[in-house]
C-alpha cells in the first residue's frame, strides 16, 4: 500500500498505464495477489474488466479494504488459507531502488503484503516513475509494525538503537492494522546501513514486521506521464530494463 498522495494529471495517467500492463499479465486460471493502495485499485478495475469479458482467475487480498473493492467488482476472492501458493502478486510501493528493493507499508497493511507475496512465485510492483529512487529511506521514514500491547515499551527498545520513532496516528488514537496491530514510524540512524537496521528491528521483542521488501520482487513495471511503461527484472548489481508499451 503506497502513501495518500495529491493526485495530478500526469502521475494519475502514468499510474494506469502501469496498472493495465500488470493487468494485462494475468492469465486464465491464475490465483492472484490483489494489493492495497491507489495504484493497486487501478489495477484492480483493469483486472475487473478483464474478469466481465470472460477470464477465469481468483484473488487472494492483501487488506479488507482491497477485499471489499475485489467484491464489488465481481473479482472472485479467496484466502492464502485455501489458495497457500500464488502464481502472481501486483501491488504497489512507496519506493523502489535500483535492486528492485521496496519500500511498502505507508498505509499500514505492510505486513499482510509482505505474507503474500512471499507466498507468491512472483511479485510485480506498480507505479509511477516518482517512486524510482537511487537509495530507499533518505526521506521516508520505516513502517514498523508492532504489537499494540506493551507498545511504550517497544517504542524505548527501538529507539534505544539510534532510531526517531512516530505513533502513526498518534499516541491517543493510533492507526490499527487488520490484525490488530499499531504502526510506527521508524526514522533510523543517518549513516547507518538501512537493511541491518531493520533486520536488528525485526529482532526485538514486541515488533512483527517492517516495511522493507528486500530482493522479493522480481520485476517492476513502471509507469510514465505519457502513457508509456517501463518494465524493469531484478538481476545481481542491479535491474535489467524493456520497454513494454
Amino acid at each position: 500500500m503506497t502513501r495518500d498522495e495529491p493526485e495530478h494529471e500526469g502521475r494519475g495517467t502514468a499510474k494506469q498505464a502501469a496498472a493495465e500492463a500488470a493487468a494485462a499479465l494475468i492469465g486464465e486460471g491464475m490465483v492472484v495477489g490483489l494489493g492495497t493502495g491507489s495504484t493497486a485499485t487501478l489495477f484492480l478495475e483493469a483486472l475487473a474488466s478483464r474478469v466481465a469479458s470472460g477470464l477465469k482467475i481468483t484473488g487472494v487480498a492483501t487488506s479488507r479494504r482491497t477485499q471489499e473493492l475485489a467484491s464489488r467488482l465481481a473479482i472472485p476472492v479467496s484466502s492464502l488459507e485455501s489458495e497457500p501458493r500464488l502464481d502472481l502478486d501486483i501491488d504497489g510501493a512507496d519506493e523502489i531502488d535500483p535492486q528492485l528493493n521496496a519500500l511498502k507499508g505507508g498505509g499500514g497493511a505492510l505486513l499482510h503484503e509482505k505474507i503474500v507475496a512471499l507466498a507468491s512465485s512472483e511479485l510485480v510492483i506498480i507505479a509511477d516513475e516518482s517512486k524510482l529512487v537511487s537509495q530507499l529511506c533518505t526521506t521516508l521514514p520505516v513502517p514498523v509494525e508492532v504489537i499494540a500491547f506493551g507498545w511504550p515499551s517497544t517504542v524505548r527498545r527501538i529507539e534505544a538503537t539510534g532510531a526517531t520513532v512516530t505513533v502513526r496516528g498518534g499516541q491517543v488514537s493510533p492507526y490499527i492494522t487488520d490484525g490488530g496491530n499499531m504502526i510506527l514510524d521508524v526514522q533510523v540512524s543517518r549513516g547507518s546501513d538501512l537493511f541491518e537496521c531493520v533486520e536488528q528491528l525485526k529482532s526485538l521483542t514486541g515488533v512483527v514486521d517492517h516495511g522493507i521488501f528486500r530482493q522479493v520482487a522480481a520485476q517492476a513495471l513502471i509507469g510514465h506521464a505519457d502513457g508509456s511503461v517501463t518494465r524493469l527484472s531484478r538481476r545481481a548489481g542491479g535491474a535489467d530494463t524493456d520497454h513494454v508499451l
